[in-house]
């Protein structure tokens, strides 16, 4: 039974002098939403792996029973009972380890998202998440209930506090309730944490602060891995209580980070810190906070294995978003069910980099790459889409459309009498070759990605049913600059380029008509991006933006496109999440709109 921590009860919570190490493990895993017996099976075999490491306790992420995030299976009642059966599985195979672990939990009421505490083959307590992530790509109000109680737990001279995710951001969250009031040395989080670009670096930021204002050590357990447009980074960390990373997971991979915990000197710090005492004064307990001891028996006496070397680097910001794509598109595709892909290479800078993921993703044996040419297409195109190919080792085929383009034209010929060209051959061409690749895409069961940009989508430079076609869209949240950036570290990774270097210096085109390029339409891809940034990510106004160094009657146009566009957008395929703020998930705009500013 759990005691409250009041007057009458704080002598039976623990020793007064800290003493030992406590060993932590954190299970740096990729689950599958939906995949109970898989996750469970996973969750599994990493408690095997942390009992190797005679490891106290083993963390697992948020919701990592379930996948994250769940959704609307959260509404199925059977899901959720499925869910605890799986619990029960891994209670059952607790034996002699602490194990956190994130699932849904059900009071016959509501639902939460919690934390399971398990020790000696029981399941000894729940916590309730306590603040839910409502903005951006969150919408956990529509799931979940919120908790309201704040366990500390006992492991010999060890208190552990535990809570989830969102709850960690706050200052004055449970983390503090727990440490300060509830003396935890530990506080363990588990996350499931969406990656973007500059993201890792304020969350790390944020957790050092923490555990340096607490006086406490922290274990944060993330998620890593592709889950729709969303793709979890990892970068679990284990930070002592002078806020000084000691051990860190790595990006974008699985991993079990272990590291030991001073009981001792967290104690120590605390006493060198009277500001402490009084903040504790005024924090104060009741009855959101208790106490539960775990029934757990005491680390042997033989000396533990030794633990290696902590791993410590953090990849730089292309690299990193360069591993978000790879695992994002690996994890779609494998996680649905393919074996291979289908994409057009048209020999320019976004069907070049698509395919050089692609190839990292899933194996260059498992991309299919087809060059579509008409009499728009320069010879340049052609010879540097073979030769991409021949780099990646990629499979590649000429498949010519100009025999239909004419058939088309001819056959719309008598409804367009006497009209001039215009953009509407330019899209049949583009829907021609969309058609092709979903008849390849059917006849052998490959996954199309289409390739285009966060610039283009956003100002509707792309064909409805045309280049937009596909299963899925890499570099949907990708700007053109990034494009360029990231095919440029392509190049630099290894000891020759694999993409043609006249593929990145040539002016961009479409080739759907004589000698166009993409600025005829467009404003140079700096300003462009530039202007979109500002929109976008930050909802400034026109008049704001041009008030800022931009040409007006730039900004306008831009804004217009990109308000007129949004019926393109959201028919078109999921892409991974990398900026701050993605089309679909985090910028949710009417189509029927008639604000324009």
């Amino acid at each position: 039974m759990p005691l409250w921590l009041g007057s009458s009860t704080r002598s039976k919570s623990g020793p007064k002098v800290m003493s030992g190490t406590l060993r932590i493990a954190l299970a740096q895993i990729n689950p599958t939403v939906g995949d109970l017996s898989g996750n469970a099976a996973l969750v599994l075999d990493y408690i095997d792996r942390a009992r190797s490491t005679a490891a106290d306790l083993v963390a697992f992420p948020e919701l990592a029973l379930t996948g994250y995030p769940p959704e609307d299976l959260l509404l199925k009642p059977h899901f959720i009972a499925a869910n605890r059966r799986m619990l029960d599985r891994i209670v059952a195979a607790s034996r002699d380890l602490i194990v956190i672990l994130g699932f849904v939990d059900s009071d016959g009421s509501d639902i939460y998202n919690a934390a399971a505490v398990i020790a000696g083959g029981k399941l000894l307590d729940v916590y309730h998440k306590s603040f839910l992530p409502n903005y951006g790509v969150f919408d956990e109000e529509r799931y979940f209930q919120s908790g309201n109680r704040f366990p500390v737990f006992l492991h010999g001279d060890a208190r552990i506090g535990v809570n989830i995710c969102e709850d960690i951001w706050y200052p004055g969250g449970p983390t503090k309730v727990q440490a300060l009031a509830g003396d935890a040395h530990l506080i363990v989080n588990i996350s499931s944490s969406p990656y973007h670009a500059g993201k890792c670096l304020d969350r790390e930021r944020m957790l050092c602060t923490r555990a340096e204002d607490n006086a406490v050590a922290l274990a944060y357990c993330n998620l890593i891995g592709g889950q729709d447009e969303l793709v979890f980074d990892g970068n679990s960390l284990v930070i002592n209580e002078g806020g000084q990373i000691i051990a860190r997971g790595r990006s974008f991979e699985e991993d079990l980070v272990v590291a030991d915990i001073n009981v001792e000197r967290v104690f120590s710090q605390r006493l060198h810190d009277p500001r402490r005492r009084r903040e504790k004064i005024r924090v104060g307990v009741d009855e959101s906070l208790y106490v539960v001891a775990l029934d757990q028996p005491s680390p042997p006496a033989a000396p533990r294995p030794p633990i290696s070397a902590p791993f410590l680097e953090r990849p730089d910001n292309l690299a990193e978003t360069y591993s978000a794509l790879v695992v994002g598109t690996r994890d779609y595709v494998r996680k649905n069910g393919f074996n291979k892909v289908y994409l057009g290479l048209s020999g320019g800078i976004d069907s070049a980099l698509t395919a050089v993921i692609a190839g990292d993703a899933i194996g260059p044996d498992s991309v299919n790459a087809v060059f579509m040419p008409t009499r728009y297409s320069s010879s340049e195109s052609g010879r540097d889409a073979r030769l991409l190919a021949a780099n990646l080792g990629i499979h590649f085929q000429v498949i010519e459309i100009e025999k239909a383009f004419k058939d088309f034209s001819d056959t719309l010929t008598p409804a367009f009498d006497g009209l001039p060209p215009d953009v509407t051959e330019e899209n049949i061409q583009a829907r021609i070759r969309g058609t092709i690749l979903m008849a390849l895409s059917n006849k052998f069961q490959g996954l199309v990605l289409s390739t285009g940009n966060k610039s283009e989508m956003s100002v509707g430079y792309s064909t409805l049913y045309g280049d937009m076609v596909g299963g899925f869209a890499l570099l949907k949240d990708v700007p053109k600059t990034l494009v360029y950036e990231l095919s440029e570290y392509v190049n630099r990774r290894g000891s020759a380029p694999v993409i043609p270097p006249f593929i990145i210096t040539r002016p961009p085109s479409a080739e759907l008509r004589p000698d166009q390029t993409d600025q005829d339409t467009l404003p140079p891809y700096p300003v462009l991006d530039a202007i979109l940034e500002a929109y976008i990510e930050k909802d400034m106004s026109a008049e704001a933006i041009a008030q800022s160094g931009f040409p007006p009657e730039t900004v306008l146009w831009v804004v217009s496109r990109v308000d007129a566009a949004e019926y393109k957008r959201r028919q078109s395929a999921p892409g991974i999440k990398i900026t701050p703020r993605a089309f679909g998930r985090d910028r949710r705009m009417p189509i029927t709109n008639k604000y324009h500013n």
